[in-house]
């Protein structure tokens, strides 16, 4: 039986892995799938050994507060993983921690494969000299990745963005609203303000005084906040009832993020991944980012590039307003928010942009990367 271990931590990445299982599952059925991940893979027959969420932790500061337990962890997963040895190890995403794994396990003798490229184009590009102890080959989500790698051992494919498989290059305003009930004439604004508890810690009293705000100036307008979890949907309940806003036009939903930021006019999103989730429905958008003071100080000084939200990357230009930490204010952002709300003209060539990137990411992901994985599992 081919035995594939994976570690995949957050929710993006558990999405990740499980349209690659179940790409391998069509080639591969019966193989056998363990490591630790979320419900998502564990839904296509993963075995997870140990919660994924214990993996779900962001910021210097946030790491340090599990850095025992998540270090202990790791240590057992790799002498389970010596013990039982995979074909292949597949570390999707989460390079802090499968990057140190990847390289215990390639010197001995295990193939590894890292989903998704460290982002050493952004920040930390010393981190290659690890990745090429570590990792035998790259999934890379971005068609910039594989150049970086041209000059290494390490080989890396090309394989596109899930997410611009999944979301149709086009999705209809009003169809959406119709799907939530919502009144067409209305204005919509869609806030994001994280996946994880750690995030909304920071953003998400910011995102509701923003909100506040755009009432002031647009007293009809409704805020739809998808939210993933019930602990992340409790958080931002105490906020609302802390700042005495519970009684505004809020319509919290679980999960649904792709179905409110189509519904929507304009979007507020934390940046990560979300942001490209709206690049791809084809939504205007401010991004906003809040960490830790002491570890906005570590990350700031570690960055490459003038932008930090996926759409700007990929275009390689602001096409979309970023504030970050302390920027990342109220004001500023109602203020943004705004101009996008009266500004068609502005917000239409913003959508022109989105589509191209959408189409470029748009390869039929899972089976590429299902492509650059079986020659592995063959040679197994």
């Amino acid at each position: 039986m081919v035995r594939i271990a994976m570690v995949a931590g957050e929710a993006s990445s558990d999405q990740l892995a499980a349209h690659l299982i179940t790409a391998l599952n069509g080639h591969l059925p019966q193989a056998k799938y363990y490591g630790i991940g979320g419900p998502k893979m564990q839904r296509e027959g993963f075995e997870s050994l140990w919660p994924a969420e214990m993996l779900a932790v962001r910021g210097y500061a946030e790491v340090l507060r599990h850095y025992r337990s998540i270090t202990r962890m790791r240590r057992q997963l790799l002498s389970r993983l010596l013990k039982d040895r995979p074909d292949v190890f597949i570390g999707v995403d989460g390079s802090d921690f499968n990057l140190w794994l990847e390289k215990r396990l390639k010197r001995h003798g295990v193939p590894t494969i890292h989903f998704v490229s460290p982002s050493i184009w952004a920040w930390r590009r010393k981190r290659m000299s690890k990745i090429v102890q570590a990792v035998s080959h790259i999934l890379a989500l971005y068609p910039f990745e594989p150049d970086l790698y041209r000059n290494t051992t390490v080989e890396c494919s090309y394989v596109g963005h899930p997410l611009a498989d999944m979301i149709p290059l086009e999705i209809s305003q009003r169809e959406a609203r119709e799907q939530l009930g919502l009144a067409q004439g209305r204005q919509v604004i869609a806030l994001l303000p994280g996946s994880r508890q750690s995030e909304l810690h920071f953003m998400a009293e910011t995102f509701i005084e923003t909100a506040k705000l755009l009432m002031a100036r647009y007293p009809h307008v409704l805020f739809l906040v998808p939210l993933v979890s019930r602990e992340t949907r409790k958080q931002f309940e105490t906020a609302l009832w802390k700042l005495k806003a519970d009684e505004m036009p809020f319509t919290l939903m679980f999960g649904h993020a792709t179905e409110a930021v189509a519904a929507a006019d304009v979007v507020l999103v934390a940046s990560g991944t979300a942001t490209l989730e709206t690049a791809l429905v084809g939504r205007p958008m401010v991004i906003a980012y809040k960490m830790s003071p002491w570890s906005w100080r570590l990350m700031r000084g570690m960055r490459y590039l003038p932008w930090v939200g996926l759409p700007n990357i990929l275009a390689g230009r602001y096409v979309v307003p970023e504030f970050l930490q302390d920027e990342a204010s109220p004001e500023n952002l109602a203020q943004a928010l705004g101009n996008l709300l009266i500004d068609r003209q502005a917000c239409d060539a913003i959508v022109r942009v989105f589509d191209s990137i959408h189409r470029l990411l748009r390869q039929n992901t899972a089976q590429k990367a299902a492509d650059a994985v079986l020659p592995y599992l063959q040679k197994a």
